[in-house]
C-alpha cells in the first residue's frame, strides 16, 4: 500500500468516524438540551484552544512566542471584522422586511456566528490532515497512532460544533453537511503534506493559532454573551458546571490520545 494512499484512506476515516460519533452523540442525546449545551461547547472550544492547540503551537521549533501572539491577536480581530461585516449586510438588506421583528432582531440571530467555527473548523482539520501525512512519511505505524490520537481529540470539538451551528439556527442536515465538508479538509491537508510537507510544515504553527482564535473569538464573543443574558444563580451554576465538563471531555481525551 502507497504512502499516499495510507495518508488518504487515515485522513477520511479520521473526518468520518469523528463525525459520525459527534452527531450521533449532538443529535440524539444533545440537540433537545441545545440551550444548555451553549456552555458545554464553551468549554470545550476554549479547552481545545488553550490546552491543545496553542501548547503544540508554542511548542514548534524555531517559531517566535511574538510572532504566534501576533497571528492570535490578528486572528481575533479578523473574525471581529468578519462578523462586523456579516451583520452589517445582513441588517442592511433584512432589516424593515415588514415583518414583525424588533430592530436588530436579524442583526442578533447572525451574531451567533455558527458558521463562523467552520472557519476555525476547516483550518484545524486541514492542519490536522498536515499532520498525518508527516507521521505516515515518518512511520506508518506512527501515522496510525497520530490519525487514532486525532480522531479522539476532534469527537469533543465537532460536538461543540454541532451544539454552535444548531444554537445559530442551522437545522441538523445543513449542520451534518456543512462539517462534513469541513471534515474533507484534513483529506486536503494530507494530499498538501505529502507533496509539500517541507513548506507545509512550517505554516502548521501559524495555522494552529489561527484556528485557535476563531475557537477563542466565538466562545467569549457569541456564546457567553448567550449565557450572561440567563443570569439566575441556579441558571448560572448550570452554566459553569456545563462549562468544566466540556473542559474535563477534552483533557480526558488528551490524555487517553
Amino acid at each position: 500500500m502507497s504512502i499516499l494512499f495510507s495518508i488518504l484512506l487515515a485522513t477520511i476515516a479520521a473526518g468520518l468516524i469523528s463525525i459520525t460519533i459527534a452527531a450521533t452523540l449532538s443529535f440524539k442525546f444533545l440537540s433537545a438540551i441545545v440551550e444548555n449545551m451553549v456552555s458545554f461547547s464553551v468549554g470545550i472550544l476554549l479547552a481545545t484552544a488553550f490546552l491543545h492547540s496553542l501548547p503544540e503551537a508554542f511548542e514548534a521549533p524555531g517559531v517566535s512566542p511574538t510572532t504566534l501572539f501576533s497571528f492570535l491577536l490578528a486572528g481575533i480581530l479578523f473574525f471581529f471584522v468578519l462578523e462586523k461585516i456579516a451583520l452589517l449586510r445582513h441588517n442592511h438588506h433584512h432589516e424593515g422586511d415588514g415583518h414583525d421583528h424588533h430592530h436588530g432582531h436579524d442583526a442578533e440571530n447572525a451574531g451567533k456566528s455558527g458558521w463562523m467555527i467552520l472557519v476555525g473548523d476547516g483550518l484545524h482539520n486541514f492542519v490536522d490532515g498536515i499532520l498525518i501525512a508527516a507521521a505516515f512519511i515518518a512511520n506508518p505505524g506512527v501515522g496510525i497512532l497520530t490519525a487514532i490520537a486525532i480522531i479522539a481529540h476532534e469527537i469533543p470539538q465537532e460536538i461543540g460544533n454541532f451544539m454552535v451551528l444548531l444554537n445559530a439556527g442551522f437545522s441538523k442536515i445543513r449542520a451534518l453537511i456543512y462539517n462534513s465538508i469541513c471534515g474533507l479538509l484534513s483529506t486536503i491537508g494530507g494530499i498538501v503534506g505529502y507533496l509539500y510537507l517541507d513548506d507545509s510544515a512550517k505554516l502548521i504553527p501559524y495555522l494552529m493559532v489561527f484556528a485557535s482564535s476563531n475557537f477563542i473569538y466565538i466562545a467569549v464573543s457569541d456564546l457567553m454573551p448567550q449565557m450572561h443574558r440567563r443570569f439566575q444563580l441556579k441558571e448560572s451554576m448550570k452554566q459553569i458546571v456545563l462549562i468544566l465538563l466540556g473542559v474535563a471531555l477534552v483533557l480526558s481525551l488528551s490524555f487517553v490520545a
